[in-house]
């Protein structure tokens, strides 16, 4: 076995030799009972370099966020001079000095102008961006805190108290850095805003009716969708309404050829064949003559009272089956014009004249209102059956 070594705590450059060789020791099997305490011993000393370790990484890391720091407050104060620059190619913009200038001299300082523009927005973008990283190691850093505290709400009070004054540095470097900000927000606001010149007053105003002219535009559009709604739900519901009309016309029409008219019995005929029966059917013939001439007259009446009769046809009762029914699914009536154009989809003959006609000699069925006021006056038939027969 090589002699007994030790890690060199001073010197960090045999550090890495003498932790491989210990590697390679305890490797190759030469811990025995003996030397296993000297072993012990160059272990311990290779976890105590860790501290010296942590110790280093912190101190290198303070110097880097020394250097962040310088070179943010660096990069600000570059920022404010790009500003100041772009200012003065803003003033020599201005009408008042820019018509002094050649041709040759303006077009110079507009490239100029333009590049100092791109290199101070490329510089502020690049300060903005070390500020987010900043902001997000900030609140990494407070989760961490939060967590860390925590866990150590059942440690000893020296370790709260390590922590509290952790917390405590962290606080003060955040509250520091939000003065630092504050302070060149305040010292670039103040020297490199440029005025407002007329051409971004005309601009601004521009803007603000073009922004009207569109709010404009918005509210007429969402009242168009809104009457277009109106307009769907009102094509629906005449569309159902029609559909439960046809619906009704067919089964009347049903109805109509289901029970077709009766004709009137033929009397003479029935007595020639039944001259020549017998006595005992000549009595039964007697004896049903009493409702057999009751029934005649019965049906014998309509043509008596077909002149006076506001119904003279077949086709007429049809016509007041569909109106009735047209004007039954609309309780505030409708107009002529409208009742005639429902009609004249089931039949192109029926004309305005006939349909008014027949609705006006029936008075107890159909009434005529008038609805509206000066140039909205308008005439409206209305379905009046159920009072009508009241009084019939």
């Amino acid at each position: 076995m090589a002699p007994l070594f030790r890690p060199v705590r001073n010197d960090d450059s045999q550090f890495p030799d003498s932790v491989r060789v210990l590697l390679t020791w305890v490797e190759r099997g030469e811990v025995n009972r003996r030397n296993a305490n000297n072993f012990y011993s160059m272990i311990q000393s290779s976890n105590s370099h860790i501290r010296r370790l942590m110790n280093e990484k912190a101190a290198h890391e303070k110097e880097m966020e020394e250097a962040k720091e310088k070179f943010k407050n660096a990069l600000a104060g570059i920022l404010v001079q790009f500003e100041q620059i772009v200012s003065v190619f803003h003033a020599a913009s201005k009408q008042k000095a820019w018509d002094h200038f050649s041709k040759a001299q303006r077009k110079n300082l507009d490239v100029w102008r333009k590049q100092a523009e791109e290199i101070r927005n490329i510089h502020n973008e690049e300060l903005m961006g070390i500020r987010r990283e900043e902001e997000m190691e900030m609140s990494d850093d407070d989760m961490e805190d939060i967590s860390e505290g925590k866990d150590s709400e059942d440690s000893g009070p020296a370790a709260q108290a390590e922590a509290l004054k952790e917390e405590n540095d962290s606080l003060r470097c955040q509250l520091d850095a939000y003065r630092n900000e504050v302070e060149l927000l305040k010292q670039e606001q103040g020297k490199a805003q440029p005025q407002r010149s007329e051409e971004d007053a005309t601009r601004q105003q521009q803007l603000s009716f073009l922004q009207q002219a569109l709010q404009g535009m918005q509210k007429q559009l969402l009242k168009i969708r809104e009457e277009l709604k109106q307009r769907e739900a009102e094509l629906e519901k005449s569309s159902e309404e029609k559909q439960q009309l046809e619906t009704q016309v067919q089964s009347l029409q049903e109805r109509a050829l289901a029970f077709p008219p009766t004709q009137p019995p033929q009397l003479e005929s029935a007595e020639q064949d039944d001259g020549g029966m017998e006595e005992s059917a000549a009595q039964a013939s007697e004896s049903a003559a009493p409702t057999v001439l009751s029934c005649t007259q019965e049906k014998e009446s309509p043509p008596e009272v077909a002149p006076t009769s506001p119904i003279q046809s077949e086709r007429e009762a049809l016509l007041v089956g569909i109106i009735s029914t047209f004007l039954h699914v609309h309780p505030f009536g409708a107009s002529i014009e409208y009742i005639c154009s429902y009609l004249q989809c089931m039949d192109t003959k029926i004309s305005t004249a006939e349909v008014e006609a027949l609705l006006g000699r029936l008075p107890r069925t159909f009434m005529q209102e008038l609805t509206g006021v000066g140039a909205s006056l308008e005439k409206r038939w209305k379905f009046c059956g159920f009072e009508g027969i009241k009084t019939a």
